[in-house]
Order: C-alpha cells, then sequence, then structure tokens
C-alpha cells in the first residue's frame, strides 16, 4: 500500500460476491458444526424458515477479512477486527462487503487506519457491522 495516500473518508475497494450453498456445507463439516440451518432443507422448512440455507458467521466474517485484506497488502496487515451480527445471509445471496477509513494515526508500528466496516446483502439488509484496524504503512528502520 506505500505511495497510495490513505485518509480519513477513503472508501475500501468493495468486494462483491455469491454465496454458494455448496462451500457453505464444506465449511459446516469443517468447523463441526452440526446445526441443520446451514444445509438442510428440510430442517429449514420445519422451522418455518426461509428453505435456504443459512451462511455460517465466520464465512461472513472472512468476506470483509478478505476485503480489508486485498485492500491492505495482506491478511498479516489486519490488526484487530470487531464485528455485529446484524442479520441472515442465505445460499443464493449476493453479498457486498464495504469499508471506509474513519481514522488514521502514526504507531510504533506504522500508519494505522482505523475503518468502519460492513456486509450488505444486495437488495436486502444490513448483515455485519463493525471496525478494523488495519497497518497501512509498516516502520521501517
Amino acid at each position: 500500500m506505500s505511495g497510495t495516500r490513505v485518509e480519513v473518508g477513503t472508501e475500501i475497494p468493495p468486494l462483491e460476491l455469491d454465496v454458494d450453498s455448496e462451500k457453505m456445507k464444506v465449511m459446516a463439516a469443517l468447523l463441526a458444526d452440526p446445526n441443520p440451518i446451514h444445509f438442510d432443507t428440510r430442517a429449514l422448512a420445519a422451522l418455518g424458515m426461509d428453505q435456504r440455507p443459512v451462511n455460517q458467521g465466520p464465512l461472513n466474517m472472512g468476506y470483509l477479512q478478505t476485503m480489508l485484506a486485498r485492500w491492505a497488502g495482506g491478511r498479516d496487515r489486519l490488526l484487530t477486527f470487531r464485528v455485529r451480527f446484524q442479520g441472515n445471509v442465505l445460499a443464493g445471496d449476493r453479498v457486498r462487503a464495504s469499508g471506509t477509513v474513519t481514522g488514521v494515526a502514526q504507531t510504533d508500528r506504522g500508519r494505522v487506519a482505523t475503518c468502519d466496516i460492513s456486509l450488505e446483502v444486495l437488495g436486502g439488509s444490513t448483515a455485519l457491522t463493525g471496525t478494523a484496524e488495519v497497518l497501512i504503512d509498516e516502520e521501517t528502520s
């Protein structure tokens, strides 16, 4: 990110993607998540829910982290990450991860941007909101 001017109000390039039910099944297996709302449409129907599986929270957080890492130049530059879950993301949804720089500070590690971040379901509601601190220029000695 060296050479890029980052200041309060800088928009982070958004990340848009489609939520794939097959990837959700794989993630449920990797997380050993037995909750059937992530893969079993019959269980969803029995609960009176939309019959599209619900995406796992870690996947939703990962979309935001991927957006930040692409912008900053790597996952190692993500210093803090806090989110609040506000809604569901369902199989077949298209989501947009976005963010805005709300502060820039010089630290021992280098310049750090504080960012407001969110994950929105396109045509729907906001699924996650939060903040992150990202190393934008490393201190060199």
